[in-house]
């Protein structure tokens, strides 16, 4: 018996002994946990729309637009709110944002419950995007924070990852349950959480990076100018690792923009495509088994799957390219959710998802990591907050493909384009296989001072 309880032990110190160090770094529990809070709009508002819309007034139909129009307006607004971040910093941006979001939320549940016309909800849900990008933010800290460590600064993008996890899992059913008792009662808690959350990561001033103002203000230059030179000092960095490099990298003009992160982008745009056409596709595959209750266990199986691959994945410290695990990961995911169309029944489809869900989150922990090499530190916030916006915009685009062809041939319509989908964006990321392996050859770009 004290050897099987001191096996746990060792274990449960491996798996989340540098987990727990990290958070027990001054200030560092206080804006991980505060972001995660922040960040339950996320789950929680397009679930607590749909379902109080469809109780209101009755009508699925406006309730998917009002979710898609929130989803895609997020995805618009999420970079431009990073750049801002970058420039100005992160309370200077989140506080006005959180009012905006605060009178939104408070409009748009007003009119709901009062039953308004619809046109004065499509007017107000795109307000609904004026959302802090917390994990970005977070992320943002902790590579500062870590800088120069790359060991600890990989396990902290897995702790973020891992956390992540957690949001959803609680979010999604959490928000069905407060809606269906009362759409006040799901926006109220949402907002407690935004403005608890806030607090939380906004007071904690001490980790927060400098913004691109407060930076250039102390090496006397312009925000261009700083913007330049660190471009180039990452050029110079790139070239210096690199043999035969031109220089002409992709921060050589002050953009973030070059191939890497052009690949990284579209790779995560058929990502979000595929796996939201894949969420559409197995709920009329339930419904047309009579197994339409089962869908929520069917997904919570997804993502406890993928918590246990973060937990996994960031505990170990690995010697084998990044380039490498980010191809990999990302291979299981598209290629086990495109076998999909295979499935005969839906306890399958759930198999596969525990199987291939310990790699979902590797593969996002990857991606955050390739942002370390792709974009300075000062634009990394912006950098981030592209990733997911192409993310969301495939999302809401896959799901759309999938309605029109489950409406004309059923499930295995809807399967076909997830098949489909997976094997493209599978394809696309390979393009980029060049690219994305040359950045991850180089130092990461936290190491960049000008």
């Amino acid at each position: 018996m004290t050897t099987v309880t001191a096996g746990v032990k060792n274990l449960a110190q491996r798996l989340f002994g540098g987990y727990a160090e990290l958070l027990r770094m001054p200030h560092t529990a206080r804006f991980a946990i505060g972001s995660v809070i922040a960040c339950m709009p996320f789950p929680m508002v397009g679930m607590t729309i749909t379902i109080s819309v469809q109780h209101y007034y009755g009508n699925y139909a406006l309730a998917g637009a009002l979710t898609a129009i929130q989803a895609i307006a997020t995805a618009l607004v999420s970079p431009l709110l990073g750049k801002l971040v970058d420039i100005y910093g992160q309370r200077q941006v989140s506080i006005p944002t959180i009012i905006v979001w605060i009178i939104a939320s408070t409009s748009l549940v007003t009119a709901i419950t009062h039953h308004a016309p619809e046109w004065v909800l499509y007017a107000i849900v795109p307000f609904m995007a004026a959302i802090p990008p917390w994990g970005a933010m977070s992320r943002g800290r902790w590579a500062r924070l870590l800088r120069g460590d790359r060991e600890r600064t990989d396990r902290a993008l897995s702790l973020s990852g891992v956390l992540d996890e957690c949001m959803w899992v609680v979010g999604n059913p959490l928000a069905s349950t407060l809606a269906v008792i009362s759409g006040l009662l799901a926006f109220s808690f949402t907002g407690m959480c935004v403005i608890v959350g806030a607090l939380m990561f906004l007071t904690e001033r001490t980790t927060e990076p400098p913004s691109q103002t407060q930076l250039a203000r102390e090496a006397g230059l312009t925000r261009a100018q700083y913007r330049e030179r660190e471009a180039q000092q990452a050029a110079a960095l790139q070239e210096a690792t690199l043999e035969g490099n031109t220089g002409k990298s992709k921060h050589s003009h002050g953009s973030i923009w070059g191939p890497g992160l052009i690949a990284v982008c579209a790779t995560w745009f058929g990502l979000g495509a595929f796996q939201s056409a894949a969420g559409i596709s197995i709920i009329a595959f339930a419904t047309e088994q009579h197994m339409k209750q089962y869908t929520g266990f069917v997904f919570a199986c997804f993502s406890l799957s993928s918590l246990a691959g973060a937990l996994v994945y960031g505990a170990k410290n690995w010697m084998i390219p990044l380039w490498k695990r980010f191809y990999v990961c990302l291979a299981v995911v598209n290629l086990g959710i495109g076998s999909f169309l295979f499935a005969k029944h839906l306890w399958v489809i759930m198999v596969i998802y525990l199987v291939i869900g310990v790699c979902q989150a590797p593969t996002w922990i990857n991606g955050n990591q390739l942002m370390l090499h792709l974009v300075p530190p000062s634009r990394f916030t912006e950098g981030m907050a592209w990733m997911g916006a192409m993310n969301s915009i495939g999302s809401s685009m896959g799901s759309a493909i999938a309605g029109v062809f489950i409406d004309r041939a059923g499930s295995h319509g809807g399967f076909t384009v997830v098949t489909a989908l997976a094997i493209g964006s599978l394809l696309i990321a390979l393009t980029g296989i060049r690219q994305i392996k040359s950045s991850t050859e180089t130092p990461t770009l936290t190491e960049v001072e000008v």
